[in-house]
């Protein structure tokens, strides 16, 4: 028996199998160590509401504990396509009231135009910790539909909303940082600041590619039905304010 025994010691320190506790234990730690240090970012985005009026939703969770991160601050700069618009107004009022930090960067923007007559624009949102997740932040954009060119035969399109870049700024710098910049962006260092910093563009994983959306379109065998009950019933009601008007109305010479 003590023969066979050191026969297969023998048979598997030649075949390499063999290792002592000190090396699996260290072995098992470094490639740990090395997976929490790079683990990765997972950004989340989603659509709420119906119609043509939506909530875009950005969720971000890091893989490591924020805590090393509190003196961070994160920011996402998205791409609005020409599909979409944002209203500038209604961000400045949902700022007063707190709501969303978020902030146009294109200039010379029309809310109005049809989709085929407007530009990509961008808009700069300062992300929010999330008071449910220690480790995650989370970011709030009202989006709106732009209006489409009527189609031949399909009364849908589509919208395309492509992932985000994440900006994140630190006080101090962090191991775990490297991981995950990419490179450098200017951006103002905060909402009502002028001040402007240099951010870490960072590489993340999405749970979706890209955001598609479904916008419902008129079809242009409509075109003549549309246009003729449109014109009757501006004549009607012009028609009616303006009796309304001679009738009730107080002239003074």
């Amino acid at each position: 028996v003590a023969v066979r025994a050191v026969a297969w010691l023998l048979l598997w320190e030649a075949a390499g199998f063999t290792c002592s506790p000190a090396t699996t234990f260290n072995n098992t730690h470094f490639v740990a160590g090395k997976g929490a240090t790079c683990s990765e970012i997972i950004l989340r985005q989603e659509v709420l509401k119906d119609g043509f009026h939506r909530d875009l939703l950005t969720k971000v969770k890091f893989g490591e504990s924020i805590e090393d991160l509190q003196t961070c601050r994160l920011l996402i700069k998205q791409y609005i396509p020409t599909g979409l618009f944002v209203d500038p107004y209604e961000l400045a009022s949902l700022r007063e009231r707190n709501i969303t930090e978020a902030v146009m960067v294109s200039e010379n923007f029309n809310i109005e135009a049809p989709n085929y007559l407007s530009k990509e624009s961008e808009v700069l949102i300062y992300a929010r910790q999330d008071s449910q997740c220690i480790d995650c932040f989370q970011a709030f954009l009202p989006v709106h539909y732009r209006y489409h060119r009527p189609h031949i035969k399909d009364g849908e399109t589509f919208i395309v909303v492509h992932n985000p870049d994440l900006l994140m700024y630190c006080d101090q710098e962090f191991p775990v940082l490297k991981c995950w910049a990419q490179s450098k962006v200017t951006a103002p260092c905060a909402l009502n600041s002028k001040d402007i910093c240099q951010w870490n563009n960072m590489k993340y994983k999405s749970v979706y590619k890209n955001l598609t959306l479904q916008v419902p379109v008129g079809l242009t065998i409509h075109t003549s039905l549309v246009c003729s009950v449109t014109l009757l019933i501006s004549i009607l009601c012009s028609t009616w304010i303006l009796v309304a008007v001679f009738k009730y109305g107080h002239f003074s010479l």
